[in-house]
């Protein structure tokens, strides 16, 4: 009890959740915290690359025999996680098909900072992720996406553009930055990984922290909106991510991950996206209420993982494992 307790105290005072509630209160006292948008941008191109640079390089250490598993219990877990918020939205009897599919895509989908904070918590508690964390949340980033736009366009007369949304989904900045940031970090050798790490890897943990801030502030500054997401949506936004995360944990134990490789991929599985989804449905699915998904998203789970969920995960992977 005393060791569960510490991980959380640890977690609750670490900068990125502190950075997170800083710009929360920020917002709400109508404090001018909020990062420029082309300063946000960049910081999210930085992120994005950053990190796939970094797992490209540990990809060089890494088997395809200890891979193949992993990445394959990754493309099912994206195809399984749409379906099981679909259908568990169902019970929600405000809500039409349409937006069930949206939100599934959502949470199919994952969340770049949520995966950042989650490797910072483990790298600060020493626990040690597999190199290639990063292209499990590549796998998985695209067919949540996709089976959530389906699910929703059933209903309609309308057809589903496929092509656009594929294409934005595929060639948007989250898929194309971390897929060529994997391959340009696989591809160079160790001396031209070592020029560029100061920058793109050493100070990733600053550069999360003001994107945490940001993220923080666009929770404050639209409280209102999360407010009228709903009782059950927001309820919704906290239970399921436990239900999928979990699940996330026992498949990577049943692959053979680590503690932390099991953690990473439950927090995967747990998280909402915010960037490559909302762009994706927009297209996809555009009569649906698109501020309903990013609120739920943004402003229920992801702080929830940032605070709650990360260390819950943990102590199930110490269980599991």
């Amino acid at each position: 009890m005393s060791n569960s307790w510490s991980l959380a105290s640890a977690n609750l005072t670490s900068v990125a959740v502190l950075v997170f509630i800083l710009g929360f209160i920020g917002a709400r006292i109508k404090s001018d915290v909020r990062i420029p948008d082309s300063i946000y941008q960049m910081i999210s191109i930085y992120l994005l690359f950053g990190i796939g640079l970094k797992g490209g390089h540990a990809l060089k250490s890494v088997t395809l025999n200890s891979f193949l598993k992993p990445g394959l219990a990754a493309i099912a877990l994206g195809l399984v996680i749409p379906v099981m918020a679909f259908y568990i939205l169902k019970l929600i009897r405000s809500l039409n098909n349409i937006d069930r599919g949206a939100i599934a895509a959502h949470y199919g989908s994952t969340s770049l900072v949520t995966f950042s904070a989650a490797l910072l918590y483990l790298e600060n508690s020493q626990i040690h992720v597999e190199g290639f964390a990063t292209a499990l949340l590549t796998l998985l980033e695209i067919p949540g996406v996709v089976v959530g736009v389906y699910l929703g366009s059933r209903h309609r007369d309308q057809k589903v553009l496929w092509a656009r949304t594929l294409r934005e989904v595929l060639t948007g900045k989250t898929v194309l930055l971390l897929v060529g940031g994997l391959a340009i970090g696989a591809a160079t050798s160790a001396t031209g990984f070592l020029k560029v790490a100061p920058f793109f890897i050493d100070l990733q943990s600053g550069f999360l922290a003001l994107f945490l801030l940001h993220l923080g502030y666009l929770a404050g500054s639209n409280w209102s909106e999360i407010r009228k997401v709903g009782l059950s949506v927001a309820v919704f936004g906290l239970i399921f991510p436990l239900i999928s995360g979990s699940l996330g944990v026992i498949v990577g134990s049943w692959v053979g991950l680590s503690l932390g490789g099991a953690t990473i991929l439950g927090v995967l599985c747990a998280s909402g996206s915010y960037i490559a989804a909302p762009a994706a449905v927009n297209v996809g699915l555009p009569e649906a209420n698109a501020s309903l998904a990013l609120m739920s998203s943004i402003g229920v789970t992801f702080p929830f993982n940032l605070i709650v969920g990360i260390p819950l995960l943990l102590q199930l992977a110490k269980v599991i494992v």
